[in-house]
């Protein structure tokens, strides 16, 4: 149940509150005096009151609103974030805009209209749950990304929670010898992953050997990872290294692992579980101590059920899974991402950012950098626009001018929002703030501010 703080002298104005709020399950606080609205508000603490409702003048006969002012400041010295509704008919316009520039909510003429009343309170109260919890998940995450400093993340550009939390899983894993299997979809960085794994790894000084199973012919890949012997297939001449004797002493890195024929499938189980292979057209048994790490966009799962991957080496290689969400799955992560592949003095137009924010990229963060790379090269200022970037699905609309109003047109905008200058700047499309500075412009000295 929100609680709302009512400050007004005039008891009959405090009854009326008090019931069309309860009447709107609110735990209402009454205070007659500035004197006891700070009372009530020391007593429950920065935090205890959702909102308030606040006169501007509380001596008789006083109209100019000093009170309410010296009040306000009060109020926010305690509470820095306490929404305020300023309540009153008689102060001058230069206190409302002062109070607004100084974080008042809203300023509302006596009389009120009931419902539009409740309705900018609740809405003050949502806005304020949503800031301190906006505010809370912020410390979470700097608390989170705090657990990387520690970490070489080999360059990484990250803003999103999804990537903070996929790092912390890998560097808890990075150290341990464990296969680690890492999914996703290409583009995404499944093998920027693998490098940090290798970089942050108890193997870190000696060597980090990739192979690519997808590009390697199926005929090709065993002599590709185990080595092979002069004669041992047409074309090997001399005796060659594979890739896990390179990686002797480090980390293997096999991307798109489920294209690995069966008969290396294998090879690759015996030597996760020994460390034991031999080369082709060799019976020497050689030993190696070899991370191994892999990757692919496969779903090796319903490989498994067509007969096409060993169900055991998949559980050997899948000891610990790091999925890498696609670019579209993690959006915090588009512009930071963009601004750190532009080129120097080169910079991204409002609606540029626009329609990368607005993109799906099915190609991930290389279809990004591709983007970006080309817009670089194409673009004839230093300021890159849509038409720059290529995205030709993406339609971004123009960023609508704002039409300077009128006297007239505000004039007609507070009246029609019965004075309530949230809602006419709404309506004009300008912030509270821009709509004050017209008002005193124009000489707009007492609209939807009428005197008591």
């Amino acid at each position: 149940m929100p609680t709302l703080l009512i400050i007004d002298d005039n008891p009959g104005i405090r009854t009326a509150l008090r019931v069309l709020f309860e009447l709107h399950a609110f735990d209402v606080q009454e205070a007659s005096s500035p004197a006891e609205a700070m009372a009530c508000v020391r007593a429950l603490g920065p935090g205890g009151i959702d909102a308030a409702l606040q006169d501007m003048n509380f001596e008789s006969d006083t109209t100019n609103g000093d009170e309410g002012v010296q009040l306000f400041h009060a109020l926010r010295s305690v509470d820095a974030d306490l929404p305020i509704v300023l309540l009153t008919a008689w102060t001058h316009l230069e206190h409302a805009v002062a109070l607004v520039r100084a974080g008042a909510a809203d300023y509302m003429q006596k009389p009120w209209q009931d419902d539009k009343l409740v309705t900018i309170v609740n809405n003050l109260i949502e806005l304020r749950d949503a800031q301190r919890g906006q505010l809370r998940a912020n410390q979470a995450l700097q608390r989170q990304r705090a657990e990387l400093s520690g970490l070489d993340l080999r360059g990484m550009v990250l803003a999103s929670v999804e990537m903070v939390d996929l790092l912390r899983l890998a560097a808890r894993v990075a150290r341990s010898d464990i296969s680690v299997l890492i999914t996703g979809a290409n583009g995404a960085g499944k093998e920027r992953i693998a490098e940090i794994l290798h970089h942050n790894s108890q193997v870190r000084g000696g060597p980090m050997i990739s192979l690519n199973c997808g590009a390697i012919p199926s005929e090709l890949i065993e002599a590709e990872l185990f080595g092979a012997e002069a004669g041992a297939y047409t074309g090997a001449s001399k005796a060659r290294e594979g890739r896990f004797e390179a990686a002797n002493g480090g980390t293997l890195f096999l991307d798109e692992i489920g294209n690995l024929p069966l008969a290396g499938q294998i090879k690759l189980l015996r030597v996760l579980e020994t460390g034991q292979f031999e080369r082709l057209g060799s019976n020497k048994t050689r030993q190696v101590k070899v991370r191994i790490i892999c990757a692919t966009n496969a779903n090796l799962r319903a490989m498994i059920a067509g007969g096409s991957f060993r169900e055991d080496l998949f559980y050997r290689l899948n000891v610990i899974e790091l999925h890498v969400p696609a670019l579209a799955q993690r959006p915090d992560d588009i512009l930071p991402l963009a601004r750190h592949f532009l080129a120097a003095g080169k910079a991204l137009s409002q609606q540029a950012e626009r329609a990368l924010a607005a993109h799906t990229w099915p190609g991930n963060v290389r279809e990004l950098k591709n983007a970006i790379t080309r817009a670089g090269l194409l673009a004839q200022s230093a300021v890159i626009t849509p038409t720059d970037l290529g995205l030709a699905e993406v339609k971004v609309s123009p960023i609508p001018a704002l039409i300077e109003p009128s006297k007239a047109d505000i004039e007609q905008a507070i009246e029609s929002a019965k004075g309530v200058i949230a809602d006419a700047a709404s309506a004009l499309g300008m912030t509270r703030q821009s709509l004050y500075r017209r008002m005193q412009r124009f000489g707009i000295e007492r609209m939807g501010i009428e005197r008591k």
